[in-house]
């Protein structure tokens, strides 16, 4: 086994540990990175250490980030011909204690950039505090990001009525919260952008985690008719209960909803290329988008 070899990142706030010299190469660079929050996120006490980013060779590409305490958003755009003016930011899964950044994070955000959508992949932070829900930062760093992607839509050329939420695994828990909570913030307003909504507009669930307690949907899953669009993805011999019960509230409260299990595949199968059923949720996913107008270049609001 290659020795593991350290360096340190740009920024000096972590370090890079790389499993092997040879690194996978990344399809495309984000056009804009930014920070989530003004100045230090919301009970951060600089207690997390130093954030790491591991990268571990083929055949089994990952870029896997950890210790997050200064959440950021990475940006790729779509070409302007093909702008259509819809935003996703992509929560990666990890269980809160990493993120899986590339087919799980910049894989799904360079392919949504192609075919017309600016790919917004959130690095959310992690792992929880001890003295909070496993998910409250998480939580709160979306919430946050989706005020923050809606107050540049004029920057940037979006439709702020077509912002959407994207999660994997535990990301996909984040989706469905921030999809279910936006009626009240899990945090204190700091600003301006705190003022925006913090509702998404559609909400993509792929194989979401901890959705299910005592056979039943989480109470911190408040579905409600005001609940926005959502698609849901999983194999069948994942947990797929959450995302059933998931899909069966949605359904109860009248909102549209899509719902895929798989009957062959596992858990975390991302972005990454296969020739199973489970491997053509991007393309179910596209079908779904273009069907409620997604893909169409937008209309300026009146």
């Amino acid at each position: 086994m290659a020795a593991v070899r350290s360096i340190r990142l740009p920024t000096g706030r972590g370090t890079v540990i790389h499993k092997s010299r040879r690194t996978p190469v990344r399809a495309a660079e984000p056009a804009l990175t930014l920070n989530v929050w003004p100045g230090q996120a919301p009970g951060e006490t600089g207690q997390r250490g130093p954030e790491k980013v591991k990268l571990y060779p083929p055949p089994r590409v990952k870029k896997e980030v950890t210790n997050v305490s200064i959440p950021t958003l990475e940006v790729f755009r779509p070409a302007k011909d093909k702008d259509t003016g819809t935003a996703i930011i992509i929560c990666p899964g990890g269980g809160f204690t990493v993120l899986m950044m590339d087919y799980e994070g910049e894989d799904c955000a360079v392919w949504l950039s192609r075919i017309g959508i600016t790919g917004i992949v959130l690095k959310y932070r992690i792992p929880p505090r001890p003295d909070a829900p496993r998910y409250l930062a998480a939580l709160q760093d979306a919430q946050r990001a989706l005020s923050l992607v809606r107050s540049k839509a004029p920057e940037w050329g979006l439709d702020f009525r077509r912002i959407g939420i994207l999660g994997f695994s535990a990301g996909g828990e984040v989706a469905a919260l921030a999809e279910t909570r936006f009626d009240a913030r899990s945090y204190a307003a700091t600003d301006a952008v705190d003022q925006i909504s913090c509702r998404p507009d559609f909400a993509i669930c792929v194989y979401p985690g901890g959705l299910v307690k005592g056979g039943q949907l989480i109470p911190d899953v408040r579905v409600t008719p005001n609940t926005p669009p959502t698609f849901i993805a999983i194999a069948d011999q994942d947990a797929s209960e959450g995302s059933a019960l998931l899909y069966l509230a949605l359904k109860r409260a009248g909102v549209s909803a899509e719902l895929h299990i798989y009957s062959d595949g596992a858990h975390g199968f991302g972005m990454r290329p296969g020739t199973e059923p489970h491997f053509t949720w991007t393309a179910r996913l596209a079908d779904w988008m273009n069907f409620h107008g997604l893909l169409q270049p937008s209309v300026p609001a009146p």
